[in-house]
C-alpha cells in the first residue's frame, strides 16, 4: 500500500510538472503544438522528471537488494511503480496529446477559475528562512525529547504478544472488537492498547492479538490477561467462545531493523553523490539530506507525542517502517524537482541576486507543488477516512511525511542550499 501511494504521489506529480511546463511555454507565445513538443523535450519537463525518479527509484533499488521482509516487498513496488509511471507520463500521455491534435480537439490546461492562480506570488521564502529555521528546530527538538522520554509505542511486530481465535454465535465488526478491548486493554501509564483485530475464517471468528501484559510471565498473568479479554467482550453483547490462544514472537527480529537501517543510510549516501553528479555542488546534496532527516524526525516525533492521545492507534509496526521509507522518497522527489527549477532559474537570470533569482524559483514551483501535494493527500484522507482503523496510523504517518516534506523542500532545504553557498559561489 505504501509503495502504491507513493507511485501515485509520483505519476501524479510527472504530469503536473509536464502540463505546468506546457503552461509556461503557451505563456510565452508559442503554440499549442510546439508548447508540448518543447514540454516534453530536454529542456522541458523531463530532466526534472528523470531526476526525481531516479533519485526515489536508487532509493527502492538498494532497499530491494539490502533490505528484508516489508523492507524488500516496498521496493520492488516502488520500482514497478516507477517504471510504470514513468513510461504513462512521457509516452502515453504524449500520444495522447498528440492524437487530439491530430482530430483537432481543443486542449486547454487551465479553466477560467485557474488560468491566474498562483501567478505573480512572491512569497519571501528565502528571506524568512531563518524564522523557518526556528520553527522546525522547535518541533525536531520536542519530537527528540519526547522520544526520550517516553520513546515511541512499539507494537505487537516489534514485542511479541498473545494471539486468540474467537468465535461469535453472530458475525462482528472487527472495528467493534477493536474499540471494546481497547478499553479495557489499558497500560501501566494509563495508555489504551487497541489490539489487532482481524475476521479469521468466517465473519463470526475473529483473531485478536495484543501486547497487552506482555512484558509480565507467568500462569497468574495469562489468567488476568484471559479475564481482561472476556471482560472487553462481554460489552459486544454476543455469545462468544475462546477457541485457543498462543504467544506470538516479534515478526520484526533484530536482523530487520539492522538491515532498515543500513539500507536507508546507504541509500541516503548514493543519492547525495547522485545529487553531486547532477547538480556540481555539494550544497545541494546536503540540502536534500538534511530536509530527509527533518521530516523523518518530525514523523518519529509526532508519533512519539500523541500516542495515547490521538483517538486511534499509533504503534510502531511494519506498516510504519514502510510509511517511514515513503516519507523518504516523497521528500526526496519533491526536494529534486524544486532544486531542479533553482538551477533553471539561475541559469536564465545570471545578472539577478542570487537569494531574489532562488526566492522566485520556489514561487514559480508553488502550483506545481500544491496540486501534487493535494492530488497525494485526498487520496491518503480517503483511505484515512474509508480505510478502517487497522491502518489509520498507518495512513497518518503518510499524510503527515506527504505534508512535511513538500514544507520542508521549500523551507529547509532550498533556504540550506544558499546558507551553505559562499559568497563566490552565489556571485558566478
Amino acid at each position: 500500500i505504501a509503495g502504491i501511494v507513493l507511485t501515485i504521489g509520483m505519476s501524479v506529480d510527472a504530469n503536473v510538472l509536464l502540463y505546468e511546463r506546457i503552461r509556461e511555454e503557451l505563456k510565452s507565445g508559442k503554440g499549442m503544438k510546439l508548447a508540448i513538443s518543447e514540454a516534453f523535450s530536454i529542456r522541458g519537463a523531463i530532466p526534472s522528471i528523470m531526476d526525481a525518479n531516479i533519485t526515489t527509484g536508487l532509493t527502492g533499488l538498494i532497499l530491494l537488494v539490502f533490505g528484508t521482509g516489508p523492507i524488500k516487498g516496498f521496493a520492488t513496488t516502488l520500482i514497478i511503480g516507477i517504471a510504470t509511471s514513468l513510461f504513462c507520463a512521457i509516452f502515453i500521455t504524449r500520444l495522447i496529446f498528440e492524437w487530439q491534435l491530430r482530430k483537432k480537439d481543443s486542449l486547454s490546461f487551465a479553466t477560467k477559475m485557474t488560468v491566474g492562480a498562483f501567478k505573480n506570488l512572491n512569497l519571501k521564502f528565502i528571506m524568512r528562512r531563518k524564522l523557518y529555521y526556528i520553527i522546525s528546530s522547535i518541533i525536531v527538538v520536542a519530537g527528540i525529547a519526547s522520544l526520550t522520554i517516553r520513546g515511541l509505542d512499539s507494537g505487537v511486530d516489534f514485542t511479541g504478544g498473545r494471539s486468540y481465535l474467537v468465535r461469535f454465535d453472530n458475525p462482528v465488526q472487527v472495528e467493534t472488537v477493536g474499540s471494546e478491548l481497547a478499553k479495557v486493554f489499558i497500560s501501566k501509564d494509563g495508555i489504551a492498547q487497541r489490539p489487532e483485530v482481524k475476521t479469521y475464517g468466517t465473519s463470526n471468528q475473529v483473531k485478536i492479538t495484543t501486547k497487552y501484559l506482555i512484558e509480565e510471565t507467568g500462569s497468574e498473568v495469562e489468567d488476568k490477561v484471559e479475564s481482561t479479554l472476556t471482560t472487553g467482550l462481554n460489552a459486544i453483547g454476543d455469545n462468544f467462545e475462546i477457541m485457543s490462544s498462543q504467544l506470538v514472537e516479534p515478526t520484526i527480529a533484530d536482523d530487520i531493523k539492522q538491515s532498515a537501517v543500513w539500507s536507508v543510510l546507504f541509500s541516503l549516501i548514493v543519492i547525495f553523490l547522485y545529487i553531486l553528479f547532477r547538480f556540481r555542488k555539494w550544497q545541494y546534496g546536503l540540502g536534500a539530506l538534511l530536509a530527509m532527516f527533518h521530516d523523518v524526525m518530525v514523523v518519529l516525533g509526532i508519533f512519539s507525542i500523541f500516542y495515547g492521545i490521538a483517538p486511534w492507534s499509533m504503534e510502531i509496526d511494519q506498516a510504519f517502517i514502510a510509511a517511514i521509507l515513503t516519507v523518504v522518497g516523497y521528500s526526496i522527489n519533491d526536494t529534486v524537482v524544486v532544486f531542479d527549477r533553482i538551477r533553471e532559474y539561475l541559469g536564465l537570470h545570471k545578472k539577478t541576486a542570487y537569494k531574489t533569482v532562488v526566492n522566485d524559483a520556489l514561487n514559480s514551483t508553488l502550483s506545481r507543488t500544491i496540486n501534487t501535494s493535494l492530488s497525494t493527500i485526498l487520496v491518503l484522507l480517503m483511505i484515512f477516512i474509508f480505510g478502517g482503523e487497522v491502518i489509520r496510523g498507518f495512513v497518518f504517518a503518510l499524510m503527515v511525511g506527504v505534508i512535511v516534506g513538500t514544507y520542508s523542500s521549500l523551507c529547509i532545504a532550498s533556504p540550506a542550499v544558499v546558507d551553505l553557498s559562499s559568497e563566490a559561489e552565489k556571485s558566478k
